[in-house]
């Protein structure tokens, strides 16, 4: 049996790679011949590490000579181990008669340890709890390896991938570590086959194992070995894109991507706008987490929920996208490195499915353009947001609107692709946040061209505001104007969080603020 020991209580948290650990997991791998997940490896590599700490421990016992009990006889010259002082090794001195009036009669030795230091210590004393040695607490959350897991999983995880991803010796596919000396050899014919497959397949995705039904990979090879090694390959390629949710692996060909998943489409590209945050009140900060925009910086802790409820502004509805905020991004399907992810889209009303595409780096959802334009959505309109039953199913929903005809702010646009602003009737088939809502033209396409004008020549962000809020004021008879609807104007035109609009407004005296944040525009101030 293993002697009992006890593990510093910061053991896990300085937790690193080292040598042995890189030694164990690459001889692991080597063994089972299996591609393994961090979190795997972890389980493993956390009943590695306690097992030779024991290990360690008996062997240190054993070199130090007889483990100390009190109810065993010592003698002068006997070397003794003492578990209750980290296992230190000390010569017996000298040893006495006990004074004491009690009835047990027993001895008290004197243990000089190294550096001089001297203790005494019961001798020949039966009843002592220190006669029977402690066994390791399974429960305690340093010897345990399933409450090491649950306490320390996460960060275990993340230093494992820090000590491997500059190690050659290892490679690391779809969320998975492999030796790299031990992958299949996977030739420039097995790539092209499975291009053509894809091809075949409108480009994806298709998982690896269907993919290895139609290409030849050696035989007499364990299969998950050459899974792995496709893998590998195909990540190598830049042909093919990995486009699976976590967990799962699935590959697509990135020239049949839709060109808006390659490539942001014009109306999300934002050009980053300097601008003081610190001009910003309390109430600002609150208003701009409440608008919830993706390109805000985060604020706080993110409160995972089941179901999110957004409402488009103007870019993402003409470019067919949700805003991958950061509460929408926890509901989204991840993956371990792809930048692109497939999902699929399902109407919550009518079951329909269609292809979605989360672009996590840019921080949309595409796919939803023809879905927008079938439910009546508009920029304003509210829609929510689910997880479905299956591994990467969303399901998106947009409540009906009880009244046929609303008085909506409309945008209407001259050839020039300039925008004006009038309160009209119009049909309106969802539900909608009144200060965002803009009702669109059937014909967008002169406001398309000003878009792509200004990806090369931009006003100066400033006149865009100024010019917006004037606009918007006319449909107010106190020509006040609130920063939700000027927020909402203003990506008709630009793409902009609200932070550089609401600091342009608490910073110039043009913009006097009237009130529960509305706005006018003092033109003799400006003059």
């Amino acid at each position: 049996m293993l002697a009992p020991f006890s593990l510093r209580e910061d053991y896990w948290e300085t937790f690193t790679l080292e040598d042995s650990d890189v030694e164990f997991i690459y001889n692991h791998l080597l063994e089972i011949e299996t591609p393994l997940s961090p979190e795997a490896i972890i389980k493993v590599l956390v009943e590695d590490r306690l097992r030779r700490e024991k290990q360690a421990v008996e062997r240190q016992r054993s070199a130090g000579g007889e483990v100390y009990l009190p109810k065993d006889h010592h003698d002068v010259g006997e070397k003794l181990v003492f578990p209750a002082r980290s296992w230190q090794t000390g010569e017996v001195t000298a040893v006495r008669p006990a004074r004491t009036y009690a009835e047990d009669k027993f001895s008290v030795i004197e243990v000089e340890f190294e550096g001089g230091t001297k203790q005494e210590f019961a001798s020949d004393l039966q009843d002592h709890a220190l006669n029977i040695p402690p066994e390791v607490d399974e429960n305690d959350p340093l010897q345990s390896s399933q409450a090491v897991l649950e306490n320390y999983s996460e960060m275990l995880e993340e230093r494992l991938i820090e000590g491997l991803q500059d190690n050659d010796d290892f490679v690391y596919i779809a969320g998975r570590w492999f030796p790299k000396a031990l992958l299949v050899d996977v030739n420039v014919g097995n790539l092209n086959l499975a291009e053509a497959v894809l091809d075949i397949e409108g480009g994806g995705p298709l998982p690896t194992a269907e993919l290895m039904e139609q290409v030849e990979m050696p035989e007499g090879v364990n299969p998950k070995l050459a899974e792995f090694s496709l893998d590998r390959a195909l990540q190598e390629d830049p042909r093919f894109d990995e486009v699976g949710s976590a967990g799962e692996v699935s590959w697509f060909l990135q020239r049949l991507e839709p060109e808006e998943v390659r490539s942001t489409p014009i109306f999300l590209r934002y050009h980053e706008i300097d601008y003081d945050r610190d001009l910003l009140t309390e109430e600002m900060l609150a208003l701009e987490r409440s608008l919830d925009d993706e390109l805000s910086p985060i604020q706080g802790e993110v409160k995972p929920k089941d179901e999110i409820q957004v409402s488009l502004i103007y870019p993402h509805w003409r470019a067919g996208t949700l805003p991958l905020t950061p509460s929408m991004s926890e509901l989204f399907p991840t993956a371990y490195e792809s930048p692109r992810i497939r999902c699929i889209l399902i109407d919550a009303d009518t079951g329909e499915k269609f292809p979605g595409w989360v672009v996590r780096l840019e921080k949309y959802v595409y796919g939803l353009r023809e879905w927008y334009l079938e439910r009546g959505v508009m920029p304003g309109s509210y829609i929510k947001v689910r997880r479905g039953e299956n591994p990467g199913e969303m399901i998106v929903k947009v409540e009906s609107h009880r009244s046929a005809k609303e008085w909506v702010r409309t945008a209407l646009i001259g050839a020039d692709g300039g925008v004006v602003y009038a309160m009209l009737k119009q049909p309106v088939s969802t539900s909608f946040d009144d200060r965002m809502m803009i009702a669109m033209p059937a014909e967008v396409e002169p406001l398309d061209m000003t878009w792509e004008k200004r990806q090369k020549s931009r006003p100066p962000f400033e006149q865009i505001v100024v010019d917006t809020l004037r606009e918007l004021a006319k449909l107010n008879p106190q020509s006040h104007v609130h920063i939700t609807e000027l927020y909402s104007a203003t990506n008709v035109v630009l793409r902009c969080p609200p932070g550089p609009i609401l600091t342009l407004l608490a910073s110039r005296p043009w913009f006097v603020h009237v009130g529960d944040f509305h706005f006018r525009f003092d033109d003799s101030a400006k003059e």
